[in-house]
């Protein structure tokens, strides 16, 4: 059967804090993106990783295996969440899956935020194991975004690049709409 995961990003503490906001998982375009796709009868989920704003590798594995990955699974990553599925079939590199969707992925270039969440081989034909690795990119993103795209980029052989202007990092205050249409065509073509 058809699938989907999506997974979030990381927010800074005091962002997961604030009690009138949604979760990391219904923030944004995810909860917009999960609904397009099981209106299509793709089953969606949305993991919700614990205190993703400091990410534990091990808390972040359990969550998403949850949820069953295989050859017909669609992988759509935010941010810390396209790193994390760059790492994560990096590592299973006997798993076969679905469309992968890298939507302004950020691997820490500079170690800042995160400790050893990044610490990995990146496996160059990762892309090979899929139907389709593809990087959403906006030319006004952070810098660390870009660095972390460029990275992926070099890393890993036969990624598609679709670049977007003035999209920023692909948040609801960049986009102004919880609509992302453009990723629900991604993941359903």
């Amino acid at each position: 059967m058809k699938n989907a995961i999506i997974l979030h990003g990381k927010p800074d503490k005091k962002e997961y804090y604030i009690p009138d906001e949604p979760s990391p998982s219904n923030r944004h375009w995810i909860a917009w993106l999960q609904k397009g796709l099981l209106i299509n009868d793709i089953k969606a989920d949305t993991p919700e990783v614990p205190q993703p704003y400091k990410p534990q590798w091990d808390l972040w594995v359990k969550e998403v295996e949850r949820f069953e990955i295989g050859p017909e699974t669609i992988l759509v990553g935010h941010s810390c969440g396209g790193g994390f599925w760059v790492r994560y079939l990096s590592e299973h590199r006997d798993l076969k899956v679905g469309k992968v969707i890298l939507v302004a992925p950020w691997v820490d270039p500079k170690r800042e935020n995160t400790t050893d969440f990044f610490d990995f081989e990146f496996d160059p034909d990762l892309a090979s194991r899929t139907n389709g690795l593809i990087i959403f990119h906006s030319d006004d993103d952070h810098d660390t975004v870009h660095q972390s795209e460029e990275i992926i980029r070099e890393k890993i052989k036969n990624i598609e690049f679709r670049k977007f202007h003035n999209y920023g990092h692909f948040c609801y205050s960049d986009l102004k709409t919880d609509a992302f249409p453009e990723l629900l065509e991604e993941c359903l073509g």
